[in-house]
């Protein structure tokens, strides 16, 4: 891995150990539900700001764009902003953070497995024993 792209992981790291955070003390009031349509406002407030600081070269691009483009990044942001995101908050409205964040983070299992069969990618040692870790460390924690 490139130093800017260990850098950008990192950074995002931090942000997603952050957040777990105050979705915990914002989900101590309401349902998660509730919980979940608020969050979708922050989701909203960030597109803006892209699109605000990006407008020029999200239209250029976007004009180009195959529906085959659009439909994976629109299924991945639903599955991701809203399935996945109302299950990790039921989970988070009932359990310890430091519990049930690391079990919603056992998604690199599930993606290494998917990439292997979809995306062609390739089996190594190292990525084995780095899931191993992972499920170690969830199995530790539970």
């Amino acid at each position: 891995m490139s130093k800017a792209a260990f850098f950008w992981a990192m950074l995002s790291a931090i942000v997603w150990g952050i957040v777990p955070i105050l979705e915990k003390i914002g989900l101590s009031k309401v349902h998660p539900d509730t919980g979940l349509f608020l969050r979708c406002f922050g989701v909203i407030f960030g597109a803006a700001i892209l699109l605000i600081l990006k407008f020029n070269s999200l239209k250029i691009e976007l004009a180009s764009v195959s529906t085959k483009t659009v439909f994976f990044l629109i299924s991945g942001g639903f599955l991701a902003s809203f399935v996945a995101q109302l299950f990790f908050y039921r989970a988070l409205k009932l359990g310890e953070a430091s519990k049930v964040v690391p079990v919603g983070a056992m998604y690199p299992l599930v993606a290494f497995i998917l990439a292997l069969i979809f995306l062609g990618e390739k089996f190594t040692i190292a990525k084995f024993f780095g899931l191993c870790f992972v499920l170690l460390g969830v199995a530790l924690l539970r």
